[in-house]
């Protein structure tokens, strides 16, 4: 959402000069909520219109971390609660507006960021699992160093227990036993199975919308992220925003359980 006021452009190259004086998180996660609340007080007639812009606004938010040198970023876009707590009929939406979204602004010959998925693919429908791959294989070349990581049919209790059940597979083909494995395990043992496996973890998780909660999001990752909730709604999030969350992160000592 760009702002064409010369105040707000003033302070945002202040905030700018700000956060690049200080210390910037290498890895970034988002939980873009308020889509729906959003559309609803902007007066739109289907509240799932709201999808609509919060999809288009990650490509913007995206060029605010590029410009800053943050090239780790993990947005969550939709839960396994969503797709089956959510109608049919906005399910369906927000399905076509993500193969949309991934394939005309992700997947593009320009692409200045690598797709990861993170995620059960299964759970969704094909042509949108065809999207997704193909956003992941179009920019698997990708020199720039900027990783984006979509959090789509995503759980974070579901990805332990998958990357429990992938070590516990990998050990037993070993052959290892159960009391082996319980002797040796460690934390990275199940770090190297879990979603975002190769990818450090987020130092700092931005939720919009004025809900204090991570929604079994990036729960393994996120134990010493610094985390920074947001009044405004996803596609009303502005650039001061994203650098006032920066600035908070700037000012804060990261203690890691110490």
């Amino acid at each position: 959402m760009r702002i064409s006021d010369p105040l707000y452009s003033l302070y945002a190259r202040r905030l700018r000069r700000q956060v690049q004086g200080g210390g910037l998180p290498r890895h970034v996660g988002l939980i873009m909520d308020g889509n729906r609340r959003w559309a609803r007080q902007m007066k739109m007639a289907n509240p799932s219109l709201g999808h609509k812009y919060g999809a288009e606004h990650v490509d913007e938010v995206l060029s605010w971390c590029e410009s800053l040198g943050i090239q780790h970023v993990t947005v969550f876009v939709c839960s396994t609660e969503n797709l089956q707590r959510r109608g049919d009929n906005e399910v369906t939406f927000l399905m076509q507006l993500i193969e949309q979204v991934v394939t005309d602004k992700l997947a593009r010959p320009d692409a200045q960021w690598q797709v990861h998925i993170a995620g059960t693919l299964d759970v969704l429908p094909d042509s949108t699992a065809h999207a997704l791959k193909g956003a992941v294989d179009a920019t698997r070349d990708c020199a720039t160093g900027c990783h984006v990581t979509l959090a789509i049919g995503y759980g974070g209790r579901q990805e332990v227990i998958d990357a429990l059940r992938e070590l516990m597979t990998e050990r037993a083909e070993a052959g290892e036993t159960l009391a082996d494995l319980a002797a040796s395990l460690d934390v990275d043992d199940i770090a190297r199975h879990l979603y975002t496996a190769g990818r450090p973890d987020p130092d700092l998780v931005i939720r919009t919308s004025g809900e204090q909660r991570m929604s079994n999001f990036l729960l393994w990752q996120s134990a010493y992220s610094e985390l920074y909730f947001c009044d405004a709604y996803w596609p009303a999030f502005r650039e001061i925003d994203f650098l006032r969350a920066l600035r908070s992160y700037s000012a804060r000592e990261r203690r890691y359980g110490s």
